[in-house]
């Protein structure tokens, strides 16, 4: 069976469970926990042999019951009904609170499959599977196309953990990762960046057996503070041959804002979770929920702002080595918001080489109202004169019209803007840009121009709008439906943001 016709099988159940009220995302981390308990069930057997050791049933204060069954995918099979329901849901607990990766994959694991006969359907399907013989690449290939599936399901919210695959494999394109070298993303989601980055590792290097255990075990690093996002990211990987089941997980659970890391990178490839604002729920002393704003106070940090993606570049920055390469997807507001914003863009442009901006259209991101841009830079050591001599823009939003359904973003889309790029030597590259073409999509201006620009903004367009001039060739209506439905969401964010700031103005007076 190909990977397409499994993954449609998978899928065509989850359709079956959201009648029952399972929602995509709770049907695929019940895949999730499953799929490894059946994976870790075959590399116990030959010829992989490999001794991994499970728990027994534990109790509520997470110690095995002597005598008690195993957590295995055996013992799962043996039973049905009301027994397998009730041992289902022992295991998970029980898993969760193992070490490694095991526990991160099955902590504040549940059961959300609620009719037992369901619940032995979803295993028998997997169990049909050798999944230890398939080959990486097919294993994988079936999850990302689950985990793309549920970022398609909108009101799930998963899509926020989603990046469009065409731009991640364009982002790696550019920044082209060599062996040896480490790479981390301080909000990893479902790990489509180290995916891109693995494939690109195999693909264009000839790995001897050093390099292919350090891109296994110690080349990929991150965090992700949602426990069900890190639980498909880490399953994701594993799938792909990343990580091992009984070692120390990859991916980190703690808030990555909160503190330095202790080790510095190679490579940075990031897009870090959309809102501007970091933030915590409460309950204030009327009994009203309401959300408290987070300030981190690093010493690290340029500057001290509640806005999160400000946050997210000033610690990507403290992440990178010295010659630390960064490949980053941050909304407009980064590019042109005053007061700390200013401040942190001179100082980008000042600490690190800002040598390109892409401008991303609306429409390829499963939230809406996203307007972003990926901006590529590379740390430097001090120095009295800025690094930034002049940053290259690539303008791929103006007269761009893309849609989820019918115009995803594909990588062919980017593919100018790859070879504008000019990854082998980025100090040769060709504005296509001129007065005689204005409407070059690719074009440069110095260091001198920007910092003289109000507020040091970033937010730079130059190609005419056909839509204000060409009234006879707009896009499709759905088209602009949607677009007006992306401005309309980002002005009310924007409207939100204010009325927030507004309120706490108030309180404090």
């Amino acid at each position: 069976m190909t990977e397409a016709a499994i993954v449609s099988k998978i899928w065509n159940l989850a359709n079956v469970m959201r009648h029952d009220g399972v929602g995509y995302g709770d049907y695929l981390e019940q895949i999730t926990y499953l799929l490894f308990l059946k994976m870790v069930d075959e590399l116990n057997k030959p010829p992989y042999n490999r001794k991994l050791k499970l728990p027994r049933l534990k109790d509520v204060e997470g110690k095995e019951v002597e005598g008690a069954e195993v957590c295995s995918w055996e013992n799962l099979t043996s039973k049905n009904g009301a027994e397998l329901e009730s041992f289902y849901i022992q295991a998970l607990r029980s898993l969760g609170t193992e070490k490694g990766m095991l526990g991160q994959i099955y902590v504040k694991s549940q059961n959300k499959i609620q009719d037992p006969s369901n619940l032995q359907r979803i295993i028998t399907m997997i169990g049909k599977e050798d999944w230890s013989l398939m080959g990486a690449d097919v294993k994988g290939t079936i999850y990302e196309g689950l985990l793309e599936k549920n970022a398609e399901d909108t009101k799930s919210g998963a899509g926020q953990y989603f990046t469009p695959r065409a731009l991640i494999r364009a982002m790696v394109a550019c920044v082209q990762p060599k062996p040896m070298k480490t790479v981390i993303d301080p909000a990893c989601g479902s790990g489509g960046f180290f995916l891109a980055a693995y494939d690109w590792l195999t693909e264009n290097n000839k790995l001897d057996k050093d390099e292919k255990m350090f891109l296994k075990n110690s080349t990929f690093h991150g965090n992700e503070i949602v426990a069900s996002t890190r639980r498909m990211c880490l399953m994701n990987l594993y799938l792909h041959g990343i990580g091992e089941i009984d070692a120390e997980p990859l991916v980190k659970s703690n808030d990555a804002l909160i503190a330095a890391e202790s080790q510095t990178y190679d490579y940075i490839l990031a897009n870090p979770p959309f809102g501007k604002k970091s933030g915590m729920t409460v309950t204030n002393e009327d009994g009203d929920i309401e959300k408290e704003d987070i300030s981190y106070n690093r010493q690290d940090f340029w500057e001290t702002t509640s806005n999160k993606q400000l946050n997210f570049l000033q610690h990507i920055k403290s992440l990178m080595k010295i010659d630390g390469q960064a490949a980053v997807v941050l909304p407009d507001n980064v590019l042109f918001e005053g007061g700390a914003g200013e401040e942190i863009r001179k100082q980008l442009l000042k600490t690190t080489e800002l040598h390109t901006i892409l401008r991303l259209p609306t429409g390829i991101f499963y939230a809406n109202g996203v307007k972003a841009n990926v901006l590529f830079f590379n740390n430097k050591p001090a120095n009295k004169e800025a690094w930034t001599k002049e940053v290259w823009f690539y303008d791929y939003r103006t007269n761009v019209h893309h849609t989820l359904k019918k115009k995803p973003l594909a990588e062919s889309d980017l593919s100018d803007f790859v070879e504008c790029y000019n990854s082998s030597n980025i100090n040769k590259r060709k504005e296509t840009w001129s007065e005689e073409n204005p409407d070059g999509r690719w074009r440069k201006y110095s260091y001198d121009e920007i910092i003289a620009r109000d507020k040091t903004s970033l937010d730079i367009f130059w190609v005419k709008d056909q839509s204000l001039t060409d009234l006879d060739n707009l896009p499709d209506p759905d088209v602009l439906a949607l677009e007006i439905i992306d401005n309309i969401e980002a002005g009310l964010a924007s409207f939100r943001e204010i009325v927030s700031e507004l309120e706490k103005s108030e309180e404090m007076n």
